[in-house]
């Protein structure tokens, strides 16, 4: 599904990401771990073509799609949950929702999305016409997910959705992404909770100052704590 090989990105002179390459396939979960600064969220936003300066090739489902912008790579299914979620204030739940639509230019199946997510997200669904900026910091993560998936994506990447989320929450948004799985939603997720991450991942990728250090199956890795102390304790 997803076939990223030798990906380079720079802020300014400094290069962030360094000949990364990585696959995931239709229908799992990966996870790139790593601690803050490895280069993760860069990652991310160069997939989705959010950062100007990147170097490489990035395929979704064969298709090179490293030159196109970050809507067109939308429209190819590929979806992106940010850390900061940006639900946008003084819209409801319902017109945030609407907004995934939108940018899908897939109107026509509104009421079919809408009973879809809400029964996905009931806490959502309880919610509609609430505004979306005055749920809790997980409501609107879960928001912010939705949002994602109503325009169907092949693949979605989540940006550390469980922070600065009650553990509650975390513990439902967590299977929430296993039932995604089930459902056939290919998922990138960069997460700092080691292992709730890889209790539901394939396999995960370590990052190490932009490079990938260690890879592996994800109950490996969850059973390698030495792995974990080096390159993931906080």
């Amino acid at each position: 599904m997803l076939n990223v090989k030798n990906l380079d990105v720079w802020y300014d002179r400094s290069h962030v990401v360094q000949g990364l390459s990585f696959d995931v396939a239709q229908g799992e979960i990966v996870t790139l771990m790593g601690r803050n600064g490895a280069g993760k969220t860069s990652t991310l936003k160069a997939i989705m073509g959010l950062l100007p300066q990147r170097a490489g090739s990035v395929k979704l489902a064969g298709e090179e799609i490293l030159a196109l912008p970050a809507h067109a790579r939308f429209h190819r299914g590929l979806a992106y949950v940010p850390e900061e979620r940006r639900i946008v204030p003084s819209l409801s739940v319902r017109e945030n929702l609407r907004l995934g639509l939108i940018a899908g230019k897939e109107r026509h199946t509104e009421r079919e999305r809408f009973d879809e997510i809400a029964k996905t997200f009931p806490r959502l669904a309880e919610r509609m016409e609430q505004e979306g900026t005055s749920m809790s910091g997980g409501e609107q993560q879960m928001l912010a997910i939705a949002r994602a998936l109503m325009a169907r994506p092949r693949l979605i990447l989540l940006d550390e959705p469980s922070e600065g989320i009650m553990p509650l929450l975390v513990q439902e948004m967590f299977e929430l992404f296993r039932r995604l799985k089930q459902q056939g939603t290919t998922i990138v997720l960069v997460e700092q909770n080691v292992e709730r991450a890889l209790a539901i991942s394939d396999r995960a990728y370590i990052l190490d100052q932009g490079c990938i250090v260690h890879a592996g199956d994800a109950p490996a890795l969850l059973a390698d704590k030495d792995i974990q102390e080096r390159y993931c304790a906080v």
